[in-house]
This record gives structure tokens, sequence and C-alpha cells, in this order.
């Protein structure tokens, strides 16, 4: 059954049919054809797949960011990130980075974050001279933050389909995020010392003082929900909604920059990024179901136990496959595939399962700024207006590096685990 499952699915890929839909006709294939349950076994399982309180937090998350990207959030925070660093050679491209680790720290999505960012700062950095094809990998590379800092959906979902705390992984996403931000922004400085790029970044840079007075609603955003949710005061789906009021009444009172004939857009944008996400889901639970049922975790988790006989040739084995994965398969539908095969396996080698979502995560978040299929790839090209083909070269360097930093992740827990031992212990 699982091989005809994973045909039907492949062949329709290959037809173009959107993933939802494929993932979904091919598990109802395989249970039609290959299995003794009846076919209406399809439709409880796709509600059962969403019927779970903590997935309440993505369309809150999703609201959150669009409401942030067009209530004037965005732009004070670019403002911010310009002051602090705007001043350096390559402030401005620096700048996009940091822009990107204030906004991921409440919005939780990295293609929210590619298009209220890149908005801003890709015209900017264009402005000052910069290649457009490295202004744009600049963009799509540094979104990635909003999958590794907390809250993160991709981390929801990680902790759904595992039953890992999502406490603990918001917690462990903080250490890698960092990572992540300081070496791109290394990197970048570095890169445009030698190309001579950002040598007029200084004025864009305003006063950090009035940046800071403008900006401070912002800046209490990640500090009332991340706050609120390491403090204990509400939850992560609790957070995600208030999130949401938080966005509405600082673009609407604080700001004045909402209206409320601005809000029935923002509301039909959300619905459907909230859908898109949901068919996935909905879909790789159906399947989860009928390969968990197969017994294909158990024979995997055999097959690399026989395979590979220490936990650095499995690791190295995980990230490879998961990195070719993340170029092909929607992050959302890779997680929830993957994860509770995968994980179980992982823990018989005696890595954490905190750890190990970090690690999963880390590499699908490459996989969102890689070709073919790359979301961050593609939304930074539309804010562009640029050929895939033009950024390539450029964006192989920010590959490696994030390829660099997800080794550290991979072979040093303390990376992740050193806040959540902290906070636990």
């Amino acid at each position: 059954m699982n091989a005809a499952i994973a045909t039907a699915m492949v062949v329709l890929l290959v037809l173009g049919v959107p993933i939802a839909v494929s993932i979904g006709l091919a598990s109802m294939f395989g249970i039609h054809f290959f299995s003794p349950l009846p076919l209406v076994v399809s439709a409880q399982r796709l509600f059962t797949s969403i019927d779970l309180y903590p997935l309440m937090a993505i369309p809150f998350f999703i609201l959150a960011g669009n409401l942030m990207a067009s209530g004037g959030i965005s732009r004070r925070l670019v403002d911010l990130a310009k002051s602090i660093i705007g001043g350096i050679q390559g402030g401005l491209a620096c700048s996009c980075v940091l822009t990107c680790m204030f906004f991921a720290s409440v919005s939780g999505s990295s293609v929210a974050t590619t298009y209220a960012i890149g908005a801003i700062l890709i015209p900017a950095m264009i402005r000052h001279h910069y290649p457009k094809p490295m202004a744009t990998s600049v963009q799509a590379s540094s979104a990635e933050l909003g999958v590794l800092l907390p809250p993160s959906i991709p981390l929801i979902l990680y902790g759904v389909s595992t039953d890992t705390s999502i406490g603990q992984l918001f917690i462990a996403g903080i250490g890698p995020g960092l990572l992540f931000a300081t070496a791109m922004i290394l990197f970048i400085y570095v890169a445009c010392k030698v190309k001579g790029y950002g040598k007029e970044d200084g004025g864009e840079r305003g006063s950090f003082v009035k940046a800071v007075q403008k900006a401070w609603a912002a800046i209490l955003m990640p500090v009332v929900i991340i706050g609120g949710i390491y403090g204990g005061v509400f939850t992560p789906t609790e957070a995600a909604a208030v999130a949401v009021f938080y966005a509405l009444f600082v673009g609407m009172v604080i700001y004045r920059e909402l209206s409320w004939r601005d809000l029935w857009p923002i509301f039909v944008t959300s619905v459907k990024g909230t859908v898109a996400i949901m068919l996935i889901i909905a879909a790789a639970g159906l399947f989860s179901f009928l390969i968990s049922r197969s017994g294909l975790p158990a024979d995997v988790g055999v097959w690399i136990n026989a395979n590979f006989d220490s936990v650095v040739t499995f690791l190295l084995a995980v990230n490879l496959m998961l990195l070719i994965v993340g170029m092909f398969i929607e992050t959302s539908a890779a997680i929830l595939v993957l994860a509770p095969i995968l994980t179980p396996v992982a823990i018989s080698f005696g890595v954490d399962p905190v750890h190990f979502g970090l690690i999963v995560v880390v590499n699908l978040a490459i996989g969102m700024f890689t070709p073919p299929l790359g979301v961050n790839l593609f939304a930074a090209c539309s804010v562009a207006d640029i050929s895939l083909e033009r950024i390539i070269p450029w964006l192989v360097p920010f590959v490696l590096v994030a390829i660099s930093c997800l080794m550290l992740v991979t072979f040093l827990p303390i990376i992740s685990l050193g806040l959540v031992e902290l906070m636990y212990s």
C-alpha cells in the first residue's frame, strides 16, 4: 500500500496537482484499493487531523502578521533596525536580517516576513546600488528566521504531530535563530566590504532615540507575546489571539494607519493563507494515519538501526534527506508526514525530541529559500520583480552559510537545549 500511495502522489505532483490535493487523493486511492477500511474513514481522518486546539494558533498568527504589515508596525521595525546597525558599510542589508528577526518574533511566518519587510527594504537596497539579485537573496534568506524564532508555525506543527512540548520548542528556537541572524549579518558585512556595496548606507540611518520613540509599541509586542508564554500567563495558542488584538489596537489606535475599511482585505488574505495550510495539514494527517497503520515507522526504525551504527551518521543522513525534501515539498506537509516517522527513531539514538525538532525545522527552513520550490524565494522574487534564474548565483553563498549553521545546531545540542535546560531545570 505504501508504494502505491507514494507512486500516486508522485504522479499527481508531476502533473501539477496542488500538494494538498495530491496527498489527499493518493491517500484515498490507497484506502479504496489497498485497505480493508471504508472510504468514509477519509472524511473522518481529514476532520480529526485539524480538530486540534494548538492548531488554532496558526490562523491567529497569520492574521497578526498581516495586521502588522498593514498597520505600520513593520515599517517602524525597519527604521529601528536601521538606526541600530544601518551606519556600517552594508548596514542596510544587515538591517534586513535584524528586521526579519524582530518581525519573526511575533508573526511566526517566513512568507509573511518576506512580503512585509521585503516590500520596504528590497527597493531601499536597490536605491543604494545593491544589485537587485543580491537584495532579493538577502531578503529571501533572512526571512527564514520567521520559522526559527518563536512563535513559529512549523514548530507548532512539529509539536502537535510528535506530542512534543510547544513551549519548550519555542524556547529551543531562540538559540538557532540568534545563531542564523548573527552568521547572516557577519557574512553580509564581509561581502559588502569585499565587493564595495553599501558605502552610502549611513544616509538611511535615523536617530536611535527617535526610532525607539516611534516604534515603542511595536517593540513591546514581542515582549508581551513571548513574555506571556514563558511567564505562564497564556498558552502559545492564546498568545496568538493576544497578538491579533494587540496588532489591531496598535494599528488602529496608536499608529492610526489601520481603518475599518482596511480590515476586510486583510481578513481575506489571512483566510486564504489559513485555508492553504489547513488543507495540507488535513491531507497530511490522513496520509500519516495510513502510514502509521501500515507499520512503516517501525520498519523504518529497524532499517535505520541496521544501516546506521552511530548517532552521527544517522543525523548526517537525516540532514541530507531533509535538505532534499525541503527543496521539493512544502514545509508543513513535510513536517506532518516525516516528523512522526523520524522522531521515534531519533529518540532511539538518544537524540532529545526538542533538539530533533529544531534540526527538522532548520533543514526545512533552508528549503524555503532554495530552488526549485522555495516559497520565500518566489515571494522575494515577486516583490523584487526579478526572475528566479538571475538570483541563483547570488543565493549560493547564503545557502552555504545556512548549512554551516545547520551543522552547528545539529552537533551542538546546547544551542537548542541550553535555554530549555536553564528554564526547566
